[in-house]
């Protein structure tokens, strides 16, 4: 009889312990997610305040310009038509970077592209981090919502880990095939270890690690080593 209770109070242990344990990777990913969903949406809101602030407000100057022309004038001047060029040529560049931020262009059919089109205004905003960039003239089909999902998690990694104000810091990112795996290295080195232990123990850095797992069903692994963080996403 004692026998037989202690076999069932070790079952209801291992449940106990086995239903705590999913509960809480449970939670962890829910976290993730709502990290991933808050990122997403206050990037959208910022696109959409662009548009409010920036290209309605260019729409309506150039509307507005030509209501106000007198309607006896046949012709513009040189000058005025040059202006009005510019004002339009201004607003078909400004719509062409939204559309690439909100679905770059290259996605659906080149990855290191899409990659490349992505790093592109972070080499110019942080000219002084030194970047080093390996990333493959071809590329396998890769579904397009994979790889925006792929093109968002280096994006956040990087508005995570890296700062204006960061200086002596360099990132090297590489992109490559495995066999039937994907493989994005994103390789940081900073300059103390201070700064390290800072970025490393972001709670931010493990959502997205998370985030990506669950919503690619691959694999995101972050660790230090020496003054560099090294993440690792596998797909």
């Amino acid at each position: 009889m004692n026998y037989q209770l202690a076999i069932q109070i070790i079952i209801l242990i291992v449940y106990i312990v086995t239903l705590i344990l999913f509960v809480k990777s449970y939670y962890k990913v829910q976290q993730a997610l709502q990290w991933w969903s808050c990122r997403q949406s206050l990037k959208l809101f910022l696109e959409a305040e662009k548009i409010r602030d920036d290209l309605l407000q260019e729409s309506f100057t150039i509307r507005r310009n030509l209501e106000l022309l007198p309607v006896e004038s046949r012709e513009l001047s040189t000058n005025k038509t040059q202006e009005f060029l510019k004002k339009i040529d201004n607003f078909h560049q400004s719509l062409a970077q939204l559309s690439d931020r909100l679905f770059p262009v290259y996605l659906q059919d080149s990855l290191p592209f899409a990659i490349q089109s992505l790093l592109e205004p972070w080499l110019v905003s942080h000219s002084h981090i030194y970047f080093q960039i390996e990333l493959p003239s071809a590329w396998r089909h890769e579904p397009a919502e994979r790889s925006l999902v792929i093109l968002r998690a280096l994006e956040e990694l990087l508005k995570i880990t890296l700062s204006e104000a960061l200086t002596q810091t360099s990132i090297y990112i590489r992109l490559e095939q495995k066999a039937n795996l994907g493989n994005l290295l994103v390789k940081i080195t900073y300059p103390d270890l201070a700064t390290l232990a800072f970025y490393t123990h972001l709670p931010e850095l493990d959502y997205l690690c998370q985030s990506f797992k669950f919503l690619t069903s691959g694999k995101c692994v972050c660790h230090s080593k020496n003054l560099s963080l090294n993440c690792n996403f596998s797909w």
